[in-house]
């Protein structure tokens, strides 16, 4: 299987999917550290891929998304964006929004805690 059929594999049968470097208990790098913090603050469930692990997966979500960066969530199949777009979500509650109306189980009260935290 190529890396683009494995990462096609792997967003479309997780609901939340976070590339990064590192596992979402061990980040590698402070960006992925802060996008995970932000899935596992709010209880959201995630499949976490270690890109340092497979150099083609490394390079191969970077051409799937047509971004050049990691992190990258990935939301019901659909790329959501890096650490600074997540963390822009997180502060606006756009992320809630797409949590809901995606049908991805959150803690609403974690969320609002980040945000106070942030104001």
């Amino acid at each position: 299987m190529s890396a683009a059929d494995t990462i096609k594999q792997t967003v479309t049968e997780n609901d939340v999917v976070l590339f990064m470097k590192g596992t979402k208990m061990m980040p590698q790098c402070g960006f992925s550290s802060r996008v995970a913090g932000v899935l596992n603050y709010m209880g959201v469930e995630f499949a976490d891929v270690n890109v340092l692990a497979d150099d083609e997966i490394r390079q191969g979500i970077k051409d799937y998304s047509d971004w050049p960066t990691i992190p990258q969530l990935y939301v019901k199949g659909e790329f959501i964006g890096g650490c600074d777009i997540v963390t822009e979500m997180t502060l606006s509650g756009e992320l809630d929004q797409l949590f809901e109306s995606k049908g991805v189980s959150f803690d609403k009260d974690a969320a609002e805690k980040i945000r106070e935290a942030n104001s």
